[in-house]
């Protein structure tokens, strides 16, 4: 088998979240690797740099691994890490290879007949699910009213961003997380993620503030999830911290681990190079007795790594990537009652709805 063709195109997906009027533009990067057998598979990336990322595969990537085989993903990945990284930097490289590879392991799947859960490892076929849901654009009111959804609904894991805008301190951020805490009940888990945006003192004094509210784990609490800040934060409370979700190489997620600065290591396949890459790091994360998680959105991608290895945990729905992945395929898995089911369907599973991405094309 052999790769014949590659391409990439930016699609602008209008999301439009609960409780809110206007819709907003979800930018995916969706690849496409076609081979000689006629077998084709689908990798995402997306939202930062969306365009120089599409153009990076169709013009660099391509050119380096068309020819070569599809099934073999160690070798694929090797050659694009030597001949265009070969001073290890993130970005634009990570993203693009991420798609690329994904897309591999969809065609492996499909020429095996297996899916991608079970290639990476078989370790379960459902995994729990959370739904990312407390924005900062909500109040405190619109908090609890989708909180108290959710929860009807049958979600049993919800997790709000703090740090969010302009208006946010630990004071504010604590009393939404008490407001949301408060109309959920104790046997609701509840995460926080604040997406680099605190310093360690605001940190710090948010846990103080919340350590009593059963948080789950805090996720990259700190600025530019600097290992050194994350490490005096986590010696400091006793919330679980998580982070790595847009960490573009395993190296990094070592780091994470071997300063102790990390209880949960968050591996995203969508940007840390893919499955390949992904494997390396829930293995050091495995052989240091930690476990991974799904954060930073994309599940249909994430679930497989998360079900795939035995120290899989939480695959995240993120209400934004969520609903861009119902437009953009024709269909998707949902959660039910907390636990999203993984199919037998080789490969990822996913067919692009290619009528509905023409309309939203960039």
């Amino acid at each position: 088998m052999e790769i014949t063709d590659i391409s990439a195109n930016v699609y602008n997906v209008p999301v439009t979240l609960p409780l809110a009027e206007t819709a907003h533009d979800r930018p995916v990067v969706l690849a496409v690797v076609e081979t000689d057998e006629g077998i084709a598979g689908y990798g995402e990336t997306g939202y930062l740099n969306p365009q120089a990322t599409a153009d990076f595969i169709e013009r660099e990537i391509a050119e380096e691994i068309i020819g070569m085989n599809p099934l073999e993903t160690e070798r694929v990945w090797e050659k694009l890490y030597q001949n265009l990284n070969p001073r290890a930097q993130t970005g634009v490289w990570s993203t693009g290879v991420s798609a690329i590879d994904i897309a591999l392991w969809d065609i492996k799947g499909k020429q095996y007949d297996e899916p991608v859960w079970r290639l990476l490892g078989g370790a379960r076929s459902e995994v729990p699910a959370y739904i990312t849901f407390g924005f900062p654009e909500y109040d405190i009111d619109q908090l609890r009213t989708l909180a108290e959804n959710l929860v009807a609904d049958g979600n049993t894991r919800l997790k709000m961003v703090v740090g969010g805008n302009e208006d946010s301190t630990p004071v504010v951020d604590a009393k939404r997380v008490r407001a949301v805490r408060e109309v959920v009940g104790s046997d609701v888990e509840l995460m926080i993620d604040a997406n680099y945006q605190y310093s360690v003192e605001e940190a710090i004094e948010l846990c103080n503030r919340v350590e009593d509210q059963h948080i789950s784990w805090f996720e990259e609490p700190v600025y530019g999830n600097d290992v050194e800040l994350l490490s005096s934060l986590r010696e400091r409370t006793r919330i679980p911290i998580a982070a790595g979700q847009n960490e573009g190489h395993a190296f990094r997620h070592r780091d994470l681990i071997q300063h102790d600065a990390i209880d949960i290591s968050q591996p995203n396949v969508c940007f840390v190079g893919g499955f390949t890459e992904g494997l390396r790091v829930a293995s050091m994360a495995q052989a240091n007795h930690l476990r991974i998680a799904n954060g930073g959105g994309w599940p249909f991608q994430n679930m497989h790594l998360q079900a795939g290895v035995a120290n899989g945990s939480r695959v995240e729905f993120h209400f934004s990537i969520w609903e861009a992945n119902k437009e953009m395929y024709e269909t998707v898995p949902e959660p039910e009652n907390g636990t999203i089911s993984l199919s037998e369907d080789p490969g990822l599973g996913l067919e692009p709805d290619w009528d509905a991405l023409s309309a939203v094309e960039q």
